[in-house]
C-alpha cells in the first residue's frame, strides 16, 4: 500500500523556443540553456518519471503501476490503461512563440500512430505584458481554405489570438488549432501522447539551418475547421472550496485556493488525484504522512486515499482526477 504523497524527478526538455523561467521562477535544476518543458509526471516511452521521495524513491512510475495497479490509479483506470499512466503533466516556458499546431483524436492517433489522441488544457501561471495564445481559427474554415492559406503563407491571418494574464485557463480539444505565445508560463494537463501536427513554425531554423518539419497533409484530416475563437474556462476563486475549471472524459480539473486548512474527502474519487502547485506553498498530508509542496511542484495521490489535508498561509493548486 502506498500511503504518502508521491513526488517525481522532473524531466527537462531543451526546446528551440524555451527560456529560463523553469529555472529562475520554478526552480528547476538543469544545465540546459533553452528549457522549454518540465515533464512532471509521465509514462511516455523513453521519458518515464522516477519517484523522488519516500520509500519508493528511485522507482519508475511504470514499476509502481505494475506493483500497485488499481491501488495506485483506481480499478477502472487500471482496467482501461494497464501499466500506462493515462495523463501527462507539464510546465511550459515559452520565451518565443511555439509552432501553430493541433493534435489528432483517439481514432486518428490509433490508426496512424498506434497512440492515444491528445486533448489538453492550459493554466497560465505567468504571462509577460501583451502575451498571447492562439486558440482556434478567426473564421470558419474548410480543407480548401486551409490548404490555400498554407500555400499562400497567410495561415496567421486565419487564426484567433487571445491576450492572456495570470490565472487564465483554456480547454484544448483534439483538432483545435493552437499555440502558446512568447512570454507565457503554462501548466499543461493532457492525455498521454506525444503526437503533434505542426502547420506553421514562424520560418525558424535549427542550429544546422534546417526548418522543422511541418505536417500540413496530416493536419487535413485531423483539424476541427469549425473551431472558431477561444474556449476560455471560467472558475471561482473562493477560498477552501474546489471550483471546476474543465471536465471531459479524459480528466477533471479543479482550482483549489487554500488559506489555513483544507480537508478534502476523496472517498468518491475512484481514480488517482494529482495536485499541481501554481502559486504559493504549503503541505499536503494523507494517512498521517506530510509532504511540502511549492509553486512549480506536482504530487501524485494514490487512488486508495480517503482523505487529504492541505495546510497553507496561501496556496493555489490544480486538482486533477478521472471521473468514473
Amino acid at each position: 500500500m502506498i500511503n504518502y504523497p508521491i513526488k517525481f524527478t522532473p524531466i527537462l526538455k531543451d526546446k528551440i523556443w524555451g527560456g529560463e523561467k523553469l529555472k529562475t521562477v520554478l526552480n528547476k535544476e538543469t544545465s540546459l540553456n533553452n528549457v522549454g518543458e518540465s515533464w512532471e509526471l509521465s509514462s511516455v516511452d523513453g521519458d518515464i518519471s522516477v519517484v523522488a521521495n519516500g520509500v519508493l524513491k528511485g522507482k519508475k512510475l511504470t514499476e509502481l503501476l505494475e506493483t500497485y495497479q488499481e491501488q495506485l490509479v483506481g480499478q477502472k483506470v487500471y482496467g482501461e490503461f494497464g501499466n500506462k499512466f493515462p495523463l501527462l503533466f507539464k510546465f511550459i516556458d515559452a520565451k518565443e512563440n511555439l509552432s501553430i499546431q493541433l493534435h489528432p483524436n483517439d481514432e486518428i492517433a490509433k490508426k496512424l500512430h498506434n497512440s492515444f489522441g491528445k486533448t489538453e488544457m492550459w493554466f497560465v501561471m505567468d504571462a509577460d505584458k501583451n502575451s498571447e495564445l492562439n486558440i482556434g481559427f478567426s473564421e470558419a474554415m474548410n480543407p480548401e481554405k486551409y490548404k490555400q492559406a498554407v500555400e499562400d503563407k497567410k495561415i496567421l491571418d486565419k487564426l484567433n489570438f487571445e491576450k492572456v494574464t495570470k490565472g487564465d485557463s483554456f480547454f484544448i480539444k483534439e483538432g483545435l488549432v493552437h499555440a502558446i505565445g512568447a512570454g507565457c508560463l503554462i501548466a499543461e494537463i493532457q492525455q498521454t501522447s506525444d503526437i503533434t501536427y505542426r502547420i506553421y513554425d514562424w520560418d525558424r531554423v535549427d542550429d544546422q539551418g534546417n526548418e522543422r518539419e511541418l505536417h500540413t497533409e496530416l493536419a487535413l484530416e485531423a483539424l476541427d475547421y469549425d473551431a472558431v475563437g477561444a474556449n476560455k474556462c471560467k472558475y471561482d476563486e473562493e477560498v477552501n472550496q474546489p471550483s471546476n475549471i474543465a471536465s471531459c472524459e479524459y480528466f477533471t480539473t479543479n482550482y483549489v485556493k487554500v488559506n489555513n486548512l483544507f480537508t478534502r474527502d476523496l472517498s468518491e474519487v475512484q481514480s488517482f488525484a494529482v495536485y499541481i502547485c501554481v502559486g504559493g506553498q504549503g503541505t499536503i498530508e494523507i494517512n498521517g504522512n506530510t509532504e511540502e509542496i511549492k509553486r512549480g511542484e506536482t504530487v501524485l495521490i494514490p487512488a486508495n486515499t480517503q482523505e487529504l489535508v492541505v495546510k497553507s498561509e496561501g496556496i493555489e493548486l490544480l486538482e486533477v482526477y478521472i471521473k468514473s
